[in-house]
């Protein structure tokens, strides 16, 4: 686990954590010295003007201006690492659209607007007009969005709430894992607990408090009792799903991830939960270090995902990894239409699909779930591999 100080920032960047961190303790102090870890995890990173997704930092792998082999931003994302992503995510879009008899595509978090702009100029290729709603909570992001994609003209706007109908294809590509989630434990002694934050004096710190009734009426019925065992439970996300449900009329959601089924995610080898962080490409799970300044995130649980859909009325219409999903949504086609490209093109291009598709790298790790309704399903991204019957 990395020391703050051992994390080279700027001075500008410290003072801006030292800021949030003021912030994060008045916060406690109000709530009268402990709030729960969803409370921090969501002041953290989106309270206004303040958190990670809220301020200006770069979030976003991108090429440093001096040097473009260094990567500026603290991690890398699918659509940033290559255009193939978007591309052939676009074709099981395109299938989407069909069935729903729609032209219509809503992206939540769309991060740099990288993939908005590679599923543009797929959709485009195919003949198909689209038009493209984003949906961004931070505004720091949204208006790098639109100067990107000004491009686009009118055929992109920017919602401020949900839609109350809406047909089509949503996309959320790495946005269910910074949903804020509560932390819970088990003690020895075998009780729910419920973990929070608190100020000790001299540094933020966990505390243990007797669980409340969501947490006991939630966890138990998704693992049995293991001793000093830490975990999270994504209630939020939950909710998220089952509300897709009140407005999505026809059409489907693409959801892309890293997580596992529920008998993976709380294993009991896997006793610290998936909590992690990301500052400057560097992976830990320290969450209450440098506040502001970096990203937190926690593995998703698919099968409480999947749970939640059917419970707001939707149907699962696939589930497997992303290296699968890509493949079957054809990769390799789209591949092969990048037309001449030179020695550097080329070794660039496996690297960024190897990172994609490996089992090492991306292609496991994450995976990728289709929910909706009214559509005939079947879809191209789930031919071969479908896990649903893992969930």
């Amino acid at each position: 686990m990395p020391a703050e100080n051992s994390i080279p920032v700027s001075a500008d960047a410290l003072a801006h954590s030292q800021h949030v961190s003021v912030f994060l303790r008045a916060q406690i102090e109000q709530a009268g010295g402990w709030i729960p870890f969803s409370n921090w995890m969501h002041d953290a990173l989106y309270a206004p003007g303040l958190g990670y997704y809220a301020a200006g930092n770069t979030k976003f792998a991108e090429p440093a201006a001096d040097d473009p082999k260094q990567l500026k931003g603290d991690f890398v994302t699918a659509p940033q690492l290559t255009a193939l992503f978007g591309l052939t995510l676009a074709n099981q879009v395109a299938e989407i659209l069909k069935q729903s008899n729609a032209l219509d595509i809503l992206e939540f978090g769309a991060g740099s607007g990288a993939l908005a702009n590679d599923v543009m100029t797929a959709m485009d290729a195919l003949g198909m007009p689209v038009r493209y709603q984003i949906l961004e909570v931070s505004a720091d992001l949204k208006a790098r969005q639109q100067q990107r994609l000004a491009v686009w003209g009118n055929r992109i706007t920017w919602l401020e709430r949900t839609p109350e109908e809406f047909s089509g294809c949503i996309i959320a590509n790495e946005v269910l894992d910074a949903m804020p989630v509560e932390l819970f434990a088990w003690s020895a002694q075998g009780e729910l607990q419920q973990r929070g934050v608190i100020w000790n004096g001299q540094q933020f710190d966990y505390q243990d408090r007797t669980a409340n009734a969501a947490l006991r009426a939630t966890v138990p019925q998704r693992m049995p009792a293991l001793p000093d065992y830490c975990s999270e439970i994504n209630l939020q996300a939950e909710g998220w799903i089952k509300s897709l449900g009140q407005w999505l009329t026809r059409g489907a959601a693409i959801l892309i991830d890293y997580g596992f089924p529920q008998h993976e995610y709380y294993h009991p080898q896997r006793h610290r939960g998936t909590l992690m962080c990301h500052i400057q490409h560097l992976a830990h799970d320290n969450a209450l270090m440098a506040p502001g300044l970096q990203d937190i995130t926690a593995h998703v649980d698919f099968t409480a995902m999947a749970d939640a859909a059917l419970s707001g009325g939707l149907e699962v219409y696939g589930y497997t990894s992303q290296a699968r999903f890509l493949l079957n949504a054809g990769l390799s086609e789209v591949m092969m239409k990048q037309g001449d490209l030179s020695a550097r093109g080329h070794t660039n291009l496996r690297v960024a699909i190897q990172k994609l598709t490996s089992e090492a790298e991306m292609g496991e790790l994450f995976k990728v779930i289709t929910i909706g309704r009214n559509i005939d399903g079947g879809l191209i991204g789930f031919t071969r591999g479908d896990r649903r019957d893992s969930l």
